[in-house]
């Protein structure tokens, strides 16, 4: 699976360029790609829907859109595609009073049958807010959502998106309380650091991560390497390939 701030597919070059973006995405080949700031009828990005053209141009068969902000002509919000049924989906509205708004998007995805059993996955693609005191509201507000709540703790699970959470203060709540691990981690010998993703020409805050817990293993996790990447947007992809934790079933890619 893959996160990415597409940041509209207006690039560090001011052009707006949804091919890098699609490129980008077709080099990574993921089965499931969370994606935020993503434009629907908007004029900067010459009024198309994005996630509807990703999804075709790319071979994705299924996408959910969950738009957050509303302009005098257009919206936008965060995007779901997947190669796997998408169950159902809704968007949950994390705005905190008076400041701009921001969702979470959850998607219900049937990874498919495996000797009798059908595998689901619980996807959560989230943009949260610029000041801490902001953030830790959305994650209160997520975590008390019908949709997180009542979640089995066993059942397959990916938060992921642009936290903005340069601190990583949030980290402990996701882990410590509801039992993810983060993905995105790098254990040094000062302690453990997020995986640097922005700005993508120069990545010097680990905004954008992927935390997992449930019937999941971590294979592996990178940040995209395509030279693309650097100018594409203002934030680097990551992408993380998980396997079902009994081995049965093909990976998440």
């Amino acid at each position: 699976m893959i996160t990415y701030n597409m940041h509209r597919a207006i690039g560090f070059d001011r052009r707006f360029r949804p091919d890098r973006i699609a490129t980008i995405l077709a080099y990574i080949n993921a089965d499931i790609v969370l994606l935020q700031e993503v434009d629907q009828g908007v004029p900067r990005s010459r009024g198309v829907d994005l996630a509807r053209e990703l999804a075709e141009d790319l071979g994705y068969p299924y996408y959910a859109v969950g738009h957050n902000v509303s302009l005098r002509k257009g919206r936008y919000g965060n995007a779901t595609l997947s190669r796997y049924p998408i169950l159902r989906e809704r968007n949950i509205d994390l705005t905190v009073g008076e400041r701009k708004r921001r969702g979470c998007q959850h998607t219900s995805i049937d990874i498919g049958k495996v000797d009798g059993h059908r595998y689901r996955l619980e996807a959560f693609n989230l943009h949260l807010g610029l000041s801490a005191r902001e953030r830790q509201r959305q994650a209160g507000i997520l975590a008390r959502s019908r949709e997180f709540a009542d979640l089995d703790p066993h059942t397959a699970c990916l938060l992921g998106g642009d936290f903005n959470d340069w601190r990583s203060l949030l980290r402990a709540y996701f882990v410590e309380a509801f039992g993810f691990q983060c993905a995105t981690d790098r254990h040094t010998l000062t302690g453990v650091r997020a995986m640097k993703t922005y700005p993508s020409f120069s990545p010097r805050g680990g905004l954008d991560r992927i935390y997992f817990r449930g019937g999941l293993r971590l294979l592996s996790v990178n940040r995209c390497r395509h030279q693309l990447a650097r100018v594409a947007s203002d934030h680097l992809p990551v992408s993380a390939i998980f396997e079902l934790h009994d081995g049965r079933g093909d990976g998440i890619r």
